[in-house]
């Protein structure tokens, strides 16, 4: 099979290319022109260089039998309000309506639990629960909402399933994402405190493997958190503290500091200083709740693999550790 890749560069999407090569596939990636390429370094890629919005973007797709619209813009920062729904909605209004244009039989669309929104105190979303597109915190996650609708709608005319990862840990992680950042603060030990805060995280591996069995079993216009286990932050560090030796922290912060810090960094600090905000205000608002997830429908109808998250973070501490993103000290033999 001939698949086309966007955001092959990316944490998930150098993993789904990986997953697809292993499995026999070949790869077109779709890359922007002065991206950073070393996710994809030494594989067998055919590149392209091309954007989302290129309206002659059906020309590259054309003899793919399969799209991975993996790609999307992550940012929590007010500045980048219109950039977040160019490239997430109208980005992926272009592909899909391309996609169709070139003959591609079967898409998959990343989305992510956050277009599903935050369930209640207490509770676990599965795939049936939607906060309303105004309840949700910040632009990213309304982008992704309205893509996902895109997405949905396309599904009406071609056929396009719906994945929507939680907070992916393990190799590859280069910018890093969020959720990688966590992981690489404690292991530099810039992580003195911890937020009261959950999250769903899952194996990155699984991620990818999730999507290419989307593919296979997914079902036009459905949704599927790919997802693992449910964890409050300061669970995820204790569990750093036994993979690597290193002290987690042990006190909490109230939410009320760090949304004070990002108020002083995203509307005084950084425009006076004219620099990208460090501490953005939605990231710390997004952080008041708990956000557990179910994967329960695409482990049950896709066969999600659920690897153990002591394995996930292993591997991501290891990777990190080899890509000289930090050290750990020679008395920690653990990993």
């Amino acid at each position: 099979m001939r698949t086309f890749v966007t955001g092959g560069t990316g944490f998930i999407g150098a993993n789904v290319v990986r997953e697809l090569l292993s499995a026999g596939h070949q790869v077109r990636a779709l890359v922007r022109p002065k991206a950073a390429l070393g996710n994809l370094q030494g594989l067998d890629v055919e590149l392209v260089t091309g954007n989302l919005l290129s309206p002659d973007l059906y020309e590259s797709l054309k003899g793919c039998d399969a799209l991975f619209h993996v790609a999307a813009h992550y940012s929590l920062a007010q500045a980048d309000r219109d950039s977040l729904y160019r490239s997430n909605v109208e980005g992926t209004r272009n592909i899909l309506a391309a996609a169709r244009r070139a003959g591609v039989e079967r898409s998959v669309y990343t989305s992510s639990v956050a277009a599903i929104g935050v369930p209640a105190q207490g509770q676990v979303a599965d795939e049936s629960h939607q906060t309303n597109v105004e309840k949700l915190v910040g632009h990213y996650k309304k982008s992704k909402f309205l893509a996902e609708q895109v997405a949905q709608e396309a599904a009406a005319g071609q056929h396009v399933v719906i994945v929507n990862p939680s907070s992916p840990l393990g190799p590859w992680d280069a910018k890093p994402t969020p959720t990688g950042d966590i992981v690489l603060r404690f292991l530099r030990g810039q992580m003195p405190f911890y937020l009261d805060t959950g999250l769903n995280f899952v194996h990155v591996r699984d991620v990818a493997q999730g999507h290419l069995l989307a593919l296979e079993r997914g079902k036009s216009g459905e949704r599927y958190i790919l997802g693992h286990e449910n964890l409050s932050l300061k669970a995820l560090l204790d569990r750093l503290e036994a993979l690597t030796g290193l002290r987690a922290p042990q006190r909490s912060v109230p939410h009320w500091l760090p949304l004070s810090v990002a108020w002083l960094d995203e509307r005084l600090l950084s425009p006076l200083l004219g620099k990208s905000t460090s501490v953005p205000i939605d990231g710390v608002r997004m952080s008041q709740s708990y956000m557990y997830y179910s994967p329960a429908k695409a482990v049950r109808e896709l066969g999600l693999p659920q690897t153990p998250l002591d394995i996930a973070l292993k591997d991501a501490v290891a990777w990190f550790v080899e890509k000289g993103y930090c050290q750990l000290p020679q008395s920690q033999t653990r990993i």
